[in-house]
């Protein structure tokens, strides 16, 4: 494994853990590469505790790319989305996190975020983003919502289609 490999290793632990002074001390002192990969071939900002938005704006700061996708399309917007961090999805697009890109099975960061219930989620993601776009099974992030249950999403999401239909744009 050569520098990188070491260097990403080391950013990714830090990050996974949270830790944001070492993060910060390899990125500033170290001068390691904020889109270095580890061993599985990640790079800290896919791996980071989804929570720590400490991290992820030091990292991003540090020009990580907020876009990577990873073999599944998954770009941490994705994972932030499914995990339910609000806070960290603002760092992320503040840092021009593009939230319509989709993963392999078609989904956006808004459709994980409907189908794991995560209302306050699915509020800041519906302006910037698509909801009635269907994935690669036909499925609208309400669809999705609906199938889980997560009722205050189906509500929300039923008041805003009503909405935006009665509205010509």
């Amino acid at each position: 494994m050569g520098k990188n490999g070491l260097d990403g290793d080391k950013l990714t632990k830090a990050a996974v853990q949270g830790d944001w002074q070492e993060v910060k001390r390899l990125l500033v002192e170290e001068k390691v590469n904020p889109n270095a990969v580890n061993q599985y071939e990640r790079t800290a900002l896919q791996v980071m505790m989804m929570g720590s938005t400490m991290v992820a704006e030091e990292l991003l700061k540090n020009g990580a790319e907020p876009n990577i996708q990873d073999i599944w399309g998954f770009t941490p917007a994705h994972d932030v989305a499914r995990s339910g961090f609000l806070d960290t999805m603002k760092v992320l697009t503040k840092y021009e996190a593009d939230v319509n890109i989709e993963d392999v099975l078609g989904c956006l960061p808004i459709h994980l975020a409907a189908q794991e219930g995560y209302l306050d989620l699915v509020q800041f993601l519906a302006p910037r983003s698509s909801i009635l776009l269907k994935n690669s099974n036909g499925q609208t992030p309400l669809d999705l919502a609906r199938a889980a249950d997560r009722t205050e999403v189906v509500a929300w999401l039923e008041q805003l289609q009503a909405t935006e239909v009665q509205t010509p744009h």
